[in-house]
């Protein structure tokens, strides 16, 4: 057994996971099963440059805020800004303190010099403007919307007049009000000005499709893609906020799949550019449904992963990340009777796996499921084998 599952072991290269697909993919999705580890940030840069060099993908985009990512996209394109600035103010959940999240931005801004916007990566994040315990007001993205709307078409097109946007928007702390995860009635997002903005949401949104012939000439494609950015995060939020005014037991899951709807609206106008490598928590990019246990109990839904793949097939593919130890996180040596104690049995420290084979190899002996210890640490499910392209494997992570 151990020497046919040596058989599916490769070194941790882009020509080795590349190998395991049919055709370049649109779409190459690289999970984690934890957030924050340089080790795995490290890995991910590496295959990212290879990736450029030798496949030519342009495109990287992270698990952070889409709005915020502007931010990095226009330092890495055009030097705009200062570092430190950037990490602080371009990435969400804390993701900008991360030392392989610098790197790759300072890596992609030298990478950049000098050289003509059509041979430049791109960043870009893919998740909604949403915390853990909060969303953000949809101020930011409505008001630039209906700003650059009022500047090329005529007023009586539009749906409200910029006071009565302000007005109906109100303190953005009403929006990012902390209580209202777990009290729905704390929530803005069934008010009656609530109900008002998701309309004009919805009509700005219809008049730039209506007016694209007018503003496609108007403007440069990189701003184009831009204002749409804004209308679907828009209109994400606001149906977001109305969702977590529901009571509902279908509360949850109302809320988790929408986050991910966003986040696939979002990829799959990324993939519309160019090939691009996706990095995320595995949960959101895997093909299977998706589930977690919270406090009202087992919520599931369909992953990011899945709506893009539904709508890119073959063009998509997703390569699991999973892990033997985090000491440091009091994940220690797997059991052997689990997949990541299986890899943890060969002689290298990071490698990447055929997937489908290694299922075939091990036929209806799958491992069992490990348990985590750490909260913050989603081990690999081994019942999710066949339907990955791969696994990269990480013996251990050390604390950095």
């Amino acid at each position: 057994m151990a020497i046919d599952i040596k058989e599916t072991v490769h070194a941790v290269e882009a020509a080795a996971v590349m190998r395991l697909l049919p055709n370049r993919p649109r779409m190459l999705a690289l999970g984690e099963p934890t957030h924050g580890e340089d080790t795995l940030l490290g890995l991910r840069n590496e295959l990212f440059r290879q990736l450029v060099e030798q496949e030519g993908y342009r495109t990287i985009t992270v698990e952070s805020d889409c709005v915020r990512g502007l931010v990095v996209d226009d330092y890495v394109t055009s030097g705009t800004g200062a570092l430190d600035e950037v990490m602080e103010h371009g990435f969400s959940h804390g993701w900008g303190a991360h030392a392989g999240n610098r790197e790759l931005v300072r890596w992609m801004r030298a990478h950049n010099d000098g050289r003509p916007a059509s041979q430049q990566v791109r960043f870009a994040g893919f998740d909604g403007p949403l915390e853990i315990t909060a969303a953000e007001s949809p101020r930011r993205t409505l008001t630039a919307l209906h700003d650059h709307l009022s500047a090329r078409v005529d007023a009586d097109l539009l749906p409200c007049t910029a006071e009565t946007l302000d007005r109906l928007l109100g303190p953005d702390d009403r929006w990012t009000e902390p209580a209202a995860m777990m009290d729905p009635s704390r929530s803005v997002g069934r008010s009656a000005d609530a109900d008002r903005l998701r309309l004009i949401a919805d009509d700005l949104v219809a008049l730039l499709d209506a007016q694209a012939p007018h503003l496609i000439e108007a403007v440069p494609r990189d701003e184009g893609d831009r204002l749409r950015l804004y209308g679907r995060t828009a209109t994400g939020l606001l149906r977001y906020h109305h969702w977590m005014a529901d009571t509902s037991p279908a509360r949850m899951t109302r809320l988790v799949g929408l986050r991910d709807q966003m986040m696939a609206h979002n990829l799959l106008a990324l993939a519309e550019r160019g090939p691009v490598l996706v990095h995320a928590q595995n949960s959101h990019l895997q093909r299977e449904k998706s589930s977690m246990r919270m406090w009202q109990g087992l919520v599931e839904w369909w992953s990011a992963g899945a709506l893009a793949g539904a709508r890119l097939g073959e063009e998509y593919a997703f390569v699991a990340t999973a892990l033997g130890t985090i000491r440091h996180r009091g994940v220690d040596v797997p059991p052997p009777d689990t997949l990541e104690g299986l890899l943890y049995a060969l002689p290298e420290d990071r490698c990447v796996v055929d997937a489908p084979r290694l299922a075939a190899v091990l036929g209806d002996a799958l491992p069992a499921p490990r348990v985590s210890p750490w909260f913050g640490y989603a081990p690999f499910d081994p019942a999710h084998l066949a339907d990955s392209a791969g696994i990269v494997f990480v013996k251990d992570v050390p604390q950095e």
